[in-house]
């Protein structure tokens, strides 16, 4: 059976807390931003997060589930260790249908997680221990069934063998006709990478997904001629604008897409990758952009309204009056 998307990320529990400014303050967590963290600073705020609730995460990750919960076949390739958080992670991948196909060691550094630290005005402060993750290299993608995309997520290049990694999965791509996409993941991860990332993406990506920093930082250029510009060397181009909606470029069509929350906002975390899993579903089943869009705008509006990257409402029953 060949699949929808393979989605090729760091395999990170996400451990998401209610909190306020005076703990941010307090611990000195830079509010709203995404700070890598050591091992140490990872036991130290993870001790004092109250009530955390725990779940397989990352961005691919979320991607993955959302694909799955929409009723599209997803597999996720990253890597865990052989210990407790190791364990919750598959567990919770597999539980929604989404097929794991990266390795589980038992040696090497922990299991990484994040603590997700969510004050009173929806703003997120992420705190990442990368552990596992930055052992992920060509070799996690050796017998990989047939997909009609493959999905990076852009944290990856950080890792050591990053580049490498994004150059296998491009030449398995090639080699099986397969489709590349590539989240951009941020601003700054665009910055740290310009040159190579500008490069990548021109040879090799067909589908890019990003927020309006992340296009600006790689174009110089506001939304809408950021899109036109990285449609002149990409099939599809997907940038998400918060409470404005989207820009959607697909071959000919152009789609600005509203946003959908489905009540209040509480929580942006996994926003983002609710509306790439949401897309790519669309497009899976050969639908043009504007009900693609619709389709990653109602799996993104689900998300906000609830603490968590993971969908407590029905997804498929969410958008059957859209298609």
């Amino acid at each position: 059976m060949s699949l929808d998307v393979i989605y090729v990320g760091n395999a990170i529990v996400d451990m998401v807390a209610v909190s306020d400014d005076a703990f941010l303050q307090a611990n000195e967590v830079e509010k709203g931003g995404m700070n890598l963290i050591d091992e140490a600073r990872a036991i130290y705020l993870s001790e004092r997060l109250h009530n955390p609730t725990k779940m397989a995460g990352g961005s691919a990750a979320n991607s993955a589930v959302g694909m799955a919960l929409l009723g599209g076949k997803s597999a996720y390739v990253g890597e865990v260790a052989e210990d407790v958080l190791g364990g919750e992670f598959v567990t919770s991948l597999e539980e929604t249908g989404t097929s794991f196909l990266g390795k589980i060691t038992n040696d090497g550094l922990a299991t990484a997680r994040c603590m997700i630290l969510v004050t009173p005005d929806a703003v997120r402060s992420m705190n990442t221990f990368l552990g596992a993750c930055i052992q992920m290299g060509p070799s996690h993608l050796s017998d990989m069934p047939a997909c009609d995309v493959y999905y990076l997520e852009g944290y990856l290049f950080d890792a050591p063998e990053g580049p490498a990694l994004f150059a296998k999965v491009a030449e398995i791509a090639e080699m099986t006709g397969a489709k590349l996409a590539l989240s951009l993941s941020d601003a700054w991860c665009v910055e740290r990478h310009f040159d190579a990332f500008s490069a990548f993406i021109k040879s090799h990506v067909s589908i890019v997904f990003c927020n309006e920093d992340e296009a600006r930082a790689l174009t110089g250029k506001d939304y809408e001629a950021a899109g036109d510009e990285m449609a002149a060397y990409l099939d599809e181009v997907v940038i998400t604008r918060g409470a404005e909606g989207a820009y959607i470029i697909k071959g000919d069509e152009r789609a600005h897409v509203g946003a959908a929350p489905l009540g209040d906002v509480v929580d942006t975390t996994g926003a983002g990758d609710l509306f790439a899993a949401g897309y790519l579903y669309g497009r899976a089943q050969g639908h043009g952009a504007a009900v693609c869009g619709a389709i990653a705008s109602h799996a993104s509006g689900e998300i906000i309204c609830h603490y968590g990257a993971r969908p407590e409402a029905d997804l498929k029953a969410l958008i059957a009056p859209l298609i």
